[in-house]
């Protein structure tokens, strides 16, 4: 997968399953909130993250990863979803920390930084993406993490368009890779 820097295509070699007819799941998306939701820092959401729910909408992405877009009253898997795991996630390394757990920000992250992350994606292993709110780029954008378990903390790049091209070239590596591992496939809006 290549970087592509235009924040209208944050990766324009995603795919959709060889022969299907799908397109996104974007009508229970709230588009007001995509371009109104500010941060403590009064930053957007990052470009290459509102390119990419634009984009694509609802999806399951290489397979295994669900990045949560902001959703309207009434559905599921959105933005609200990311904010109860963000405080999953912080208990469990807060609890880390206090237990002296040095393992769980390795190899790249610090207590400091481990406090600083937002959950946005989630994959079906219980692994998170997080952005580091607290260092914002000229640009917009926000570091992205991996934590793999909720045991490490990884750089993975600093925006999502380098953090899924580590993603997918990930998918794309191993006894189960397979072409519909590396593509997205637009997921059913979920009711509450």
């Amino acid at each position: 997968m290549s970087h592509d820097p235009q924040p209208d295509q944050p990766c324009a070699d995603l795919r959709y399953p060889y022969a299907t007819t799908a397109t996104p799941t974007t009508s229970h998306i709230d588009a007001g909130a995509l371009t109104t939701h500010r941060f403590a820092d009064g930053g957007a959401y990052p470009p290459s993250y509102r390119a990419f729910v634009e984009q694509y909408g609802w999806a399951r992405t290489f397979g295994l990863w669900l990045i949560y877009p902001p959703v309207r009253d009434g559905f599921a898997d959105g933005r609200r979803r990311a904010e109860r795991l963000t405080d999953r996630f912080r208990a469990v390394y807060r609890d880390g920390q206090a237990e002296g757990f040095d393992w769980l920000v390795e190899p790249d992250g610090t207590w400091e930084v481990a406090e600083t992350l937002e959950v946005f994606g989630w994959s079906e292993n219980g692994d998170a993406l997080l952005w580091e709110v607290s260092a914002r780029s000229h640009d917009g954008e926000f570091p992205v993490w991996l934590s793999t378990g909720l045991d490490s903390l990884t750089l993975l790049g600093g925006d999502l368009v380098e953090a899924l091209a580590v993603l997918a070239a990930s998918a794309s590596t191993g006894p189960a890779a397979t072409d519909a591992a590396r593509a997205i496939e637009p997921l059913a809006a979920a009711r509450l």
